[in-house]
C-alpha cells in the first residue's frame, strides 16, 4: 500500500485537496473563536465560565484522521465499489435501523451511536453509500429507456432511508438525501413529464409531511423563515442573529475572538450550523468571498473530473459528490441569510462535527482515487 500510495502522490488533484483542508483551517480558527467566548458574559448572565477547548481538539483530531483518509483511500480503486453497491445500500439501512434501536437521543434527536467518549453520526456515511448506490443503479439503467418504473424504482428505495433518517427524526439530513437522490435522477436524463409527475409527487409529500410527520420546532423553522419578526425573541431569534452576525462583519470583519453576537453567545449553534455567521462576522466580506472561491474551487475541480470520466459509474459517482456538497453549502448558506429555512444541515469541511468531517474526506478520497486513475 505504501508503494501504491507514493506512486500515486504525482496524480493527486493537490489543489482539490489543498482547498479542503483551507476551509478545514478555517473552520478551526471559527470553533477556536468560539470556544474562547465562552470566557464573556453571555445574555443569561452567565460570566466567570471558562475557556472550552475541548470541542476544538476533537475537531483537530478528525481532521488529522480526515486527511489520512483522505490520502489512502486513493490507494484503491474506487471502481470496486460498484460490486459493493447493494451489499453498501443494506449496509445503510442496518445502521439506520440500529441507531434508532440503540442509539443515543441527543437534543430529540435519536442519530449517534457513542463509542468511548465519542459519538458518531451513521447518516452522515450514509449518504456517501446512498450516492454510490445510486451512481451503480443510474450507471445501469442509463441506456434503457426512461419510464416511471424507473423513478418508482430508485425512488422507493431511496423513500427507504429518508422514512428511516425522518423516524429520528432529522429532517435536514432526510432532505438532503432526498435533494441528492433528485438532483442525481435530473443528470441521468428525464422526460418532462415523467419529471412534472415527480415534482407533484414530491408536492404531496411535502404536504403529507407538513400534516402528519413535521414536529412544531419543526414548523417553526419554516414560519420563521417567512416572518423571523414576528416572534424575534422565539422562533424567529436564531436567524435574526444570525443576520446581524453577518451584517456587523463589514469588509475586513472585527477579528476572530472580537465577534460580538458569536463570543457574547448571543448567536446559537455558533459551531455548527451558523458557523458561516461567525466567520463572516469575525473575518468580513473578505473571509467570506475565500470561503465562496474554496467551494468554487472544489465545485470546479469536481466537474473537470465528471468531465473526463470514461464510464457512467464514474459520472455519477463524482456527480453525485459533488451535488451532495453543493446542497449542503447551498442549505447552510441560505439558512444563515434567510434565503432558506434552517433545517440543522452544516457547512461542509467547516462546521463541527467529527462524523461529517470524516465523510466529507472519505468524499474527498473518492475524487482523489478518480483524480489518480484517470487515463
Amino acid at each position: 500500500m505504501r508503494d501504491t500510495l507514493f506512486r500515486g502522490l504525482p496524480k493527486y488533484d493537490w489543489l482539490l485537496f489543498g482547498a479542503c483542508c483551507l476551509l478545514v483551517v478555517l473552520g478551526l480558527a471559527a470553533i477556536y473563536s468560539t470556544s474562547l467566548g465562552l470566557e464573556y458574559a453571555g445574555p443569561l448572565g452567565d460570566s466567570g465560565s471558562t475557556a472550552d477547548l475541548s470541542q476544538f481538539w476533537k475537531q483537530v483530531v478528525f481532521a488529522c484522521a480526515g486527511v489520512v483518509l483522505a490520502l489512502l483511500i486513493p490507494t484503491l480503486n474506487y471502481r470496486a465499489l460498484a460490486s459493493l453497491s447493494r451489499a453498501l445500500f443494506v449496509l445503510s439501512l442496518l445502521l439506520l435501523v440500529g441507531v434508532l434501536l440503540f442509539g443515543e437521543t441527543i437534543r430529540g434527536t435519536t442519530g449517534w451511536f457513542r463509542v468511548g467518549g465519542l459519538g458518531f453520526q451513521p447518516v452522515e456515511i450514509v449518504k456517501l453509500l446512498l450516492i454510490v448506490f445510486l451512481a451503480k443503479f443510474f450507471s445501469d439503467y442509463r441506456r434503457d429507456t426512461y419510464g416511471y418504473r424507473r423513478i418508482l424504482g430508485s425512488g422507493l428505495l431511496v423513500g427507504t432511508i429518508i422514512l428511516l433518517v425522518t423516524l429520528q427524526p432529522d429532517m435536514g439530513s432526510a432532505l438532503l438525501l432526498l435533494g441528492i437522490w433528485g438532483s442525481m435522477l435530473l443528470v441521468s436524463g428525464i422526460r418532462r413529464s415523467h419529471l412534472a409527475a415527480a415534482i407533484l409527487l414530491t408536492v404531496l409529500a411535502s404536504v403529507f409531511a407538513w400534516t402528519l410527520v413535521l414536529q412544531p420546532y419543526q414548523k417553526d423553522r419554516v414560519l420563521a423563515f417567512w416572518d423571523p419578526q414576528s416572534d424575534p425573541l422565539g422562533r424567529g431569534y436564531n436567524v435574526t442573529q444570525s443576520i446581524i452576525a453577518i451584517g456587523s462583519g463589514g469588509l475586513f470583519g472585527k477579528g476572530l475572538g472580537y465577534g460580538s453576537q458569536s463570543q457574547l453567545r448571543f448567536l446559537p449553534e455558533r459551531q455548527t450550523d451558523f458557523i458561516f455567521a461567525v466567520l463572516a462576522e469575525e473575518m468580513g466580506f473578505l473571509g467570506v468571498s475565500i470561503i465562496c472561491i474554496l467551494f468554487g474551487i472544489i465545485i470546479f475541480r469536481g466537474y473537470r473530473l465528471a468531465l473526463g470520466s470514461g464510464d457512467d459509474f464514474t459520472l455519477f459517482l463524482v456527480l453525485g459528490i459533488l451535488l451532495s456538497v453543493s446542497l449542503e453549502l447551498f442549505v447552510n448558506i441560505g439558512g444563515n441569510l434567510r434565503l432558506l429555512p434552517v433545517t440543522g444541515v452544516t457547512l461542509p469541511f467547516v462546521s463541527s462535527g467529527g462524523s461529517s468531517l470524516l465523510t466529507k474526506f472519505a468524499m474527498l478520497g473518492v475524487l482523489e482515487s478518480v483524480a489518480v486513475r484517470r487515463s
